[in-house]
């Protein structure tokens, strides 16, 4: 069982922008937000931090081209994340719909954050 997942990002205020609105459909806030060896981190989460984003020097190596996927309660909290996320950096990487292949209930979407990273949002509510 995984635990919780850190992102390293060039710009912490773009990424926040994008990370609050994509997040808080599926019940992700801001939980953490500190400065850790000179490097600002914010942690988000339902009850505690799950996911967190760390804001590297410039030069230094970001996290771009993984894959994470998040549970949503509904088909309505999948078509928020990927709305809201459009509409605050995000880049579309597959529209919110059916994904039969994987499952016959298996609903999700898809978005680039501003690093590359490839967030999912999915749910099996019928």
């Amino acid at each position: 069982m995984i635990d919780h997942v850190t992102f390293y990002i060039k710009d912490m205020q773009t990424s926040l922008l994008f990370y609050d609105a994509a997040l808080s459909p599926l019940g992700y806030t801001r939980k953490v937000e500190m400065i850790d060896d000179g490097y600002q981190v914010v942690g988000y989460g339902g009850t505690r931090p799950h996911f967190w984003i760390v804001e590297v020097e410039q030069g230094d190596e970001i996290t771009h081209g993984l894959h994470i996927a998040l549970s949503a309660n509904s088909r309505r909290a999948v078509d928020a994340f990927y709305q809201d996320g459009l509409s605050h950096g995000g880049k579309d990487n597959g529209a919110p719909g059916l994904r039969t292949t994987y499952s016959d209930d298996y609903y999700a979407a898809f978005l680039h954050d501003p690093d590359g990273n490839n967030i999912e949002a999915v749910t099996f509510d019928v």
